[in-house]
């Protein structure tokens, strides 16, 4: 089977939609599949392409099996809305031709992974030049999640977007996203039921398992009876950081409770300039993917901050690493959304952005010991059971070998 995957995002040195992308390219190329991408140079989460690319440079190269075209796109030193909106406009331009050129190998599908949604019109246009069948993953509702979180406004120009967004999901043969309730929201945007597939974020179970992180509290001059907090992923808009400064400082009396924030991007100096002056708080910069395991088991807690509005448009996949390394989470979310009802079985759920109730829960969690370990193997248990790659992308496979043996409708399937 071939496959073209596509999109803006695909640096598997690193965690989130990129290491996503990677990651599923790179397992179906074990099996034998012939795999393709198109994406950008790596420049997520820093907004700064790294340091071995060219914004403005084509590139080919071959990683562990996958062939990958890297086209060239413009990166905003402070991303806005307006900024936003041109950044990833200059890639679906600027990634048309090579897109083109990978189609004419005619795969057998073309995969789209939004964001970017300005990615989806060219990808649909090439599977249908090339015979193949079309699929659009949604890691992100953006348009949603940016409407929700005040980056984009108006009711007017919501209704225009919504139709367009809606039309264009209508026209792929398949539509895949990573939660039920994100699942539930393509079909209210027009998906039929016979072409929507669940398609969860996934970890490998065995190589992020609960052992001894030692070595980061050593290096970052932390006491070995310490409990330790950790935020470890992308620092941007829609992760409402702003409440773990809040949380660390109500607590900055809790000698035993200490925090690591890890990560890059925009929010991250208005984080630090707020936890300013407490002597608990330490930052890491984004940490290589062989030391992912070693980071996530520094932790005794795991902090996940939501903001208010986006936890059912977004499934974070920094999730699926907390749970596999076996500690509990707290995380801020609304009662009744996806997210909450995951983390209430292995973990302590809390109002999103509002730091007074987060700060309880880890003080609660903090000073017992026994409470920790129960929902940390429960948390390991989840992970295992529906989280491991190998199952997940098994079924994804199983499910791109349906569509191309189906000539009509494809029948309703659950990967």
């Amino acid at each position: 089977m071939k496959i073209l995957i596509y999109g803006i995002n695909y640096a598997p040195e690193l965690t989130g939609i990129g290491k996503y992308s990677a990651e599923m390219a790179e397992w179906l190329a074990a099996r034998g599949h012939e795999v393709s991408a198109v994406t950008a140079p790596p420049y997520y989460p820093q907004w700064e392409v790294h340091a071995s690319y060219r914004a403005g440079r084509y590139r080919k190269e071959l990683r562990r099996g996958v062939t990958v075209r890297r086209a060239p796109l413009w990166v905003p030193g402070k991303p806005g809305g307006l900024k936003r909106l041109i950044h990833l406009a200059s890639f679906a331009l600027s990634s048309l031709p090579s897109l083109l050129r990978a189609a004419a190998g005619r795969p057998d599908v073309i995969l789209v992974v939004e964001p970017a949604l300005f990615c989806a019109p060219a990808a649909w246009l090439a599977a249908r030049l090339c015979g193949a069948r079309a699929w659009l993953h949604i890691q992100d509702y953006e348009v949603d999640a940016a409407f929700e979180l005040g980056l984009l406004k108006g009711a007017g120009l919501r209704a225009a977007v919504r139709r367009a967004e809606s039309w264009l999901m209508r026209r792929f043969d398949r539509v895949s996203t990573i939660s039920n309730r994100m699942l539930d929201l393509a079909l209210a945007k027009g998906v039929e039921p016979g072409r929507a597939v669940l398609l969860p974020n996934w970890i490998d179970v065995d190589a992020i398992a609960p052992r001894d992180g030692g070595d980061y509290r050593a290096e970052l001059g932390i006491p070995e009876n310490a409990v330790v907090a950790l935020y470890s992923g992308n620092m941007g808009g829609k992760q409402g950081l702003q409440t773990l400064a809040d949380v660390a400082r109500r607590l900055s009396r809790e000698h035993r409770l200490w925090f690591v924030f890890c990560g890059q991007g925009p929010e991250r100096a208005p984080l630090e300039a707020r936890c300013q002056g407490l002597p608990r708080v330490r930052f890491l910069d984004l940490q290589p993917a062989e030391r992912l395991g070693e980071l996530l088991n520094t932790a005794d807690i795991h902090l996940l901050p939501q903001r208010a509005g986006a936890a059912d448009l977004v499934m974070p996949s920094k999730l699926t690493g907390m749970l596999a390394s076996g500690r509990p989470v707290v995380c801020g979310a609304a009662p009744g959304t996806e997210l909450a009802s995951v983390v209430e079985h292995c973990g302590l759920v809390t109002p999103p952005e509002d730091g007074a109730a987060m700060a309880e829960a880890v003080r609660k969690l903090g000073y017992n010991a026994r409470m920790r370990e129960t929902l940390g193997a429960a948390a390991r248990q989840y992970a295992q059971a529906h989280l491991h790659v190998d199952a997940v992308l098994g079924a994804a496979e199983r499910e791109f070998e349906a569509v191309l043996a189906s000539k009509d409708k494809p029948a309703a399937r659950e990967a």
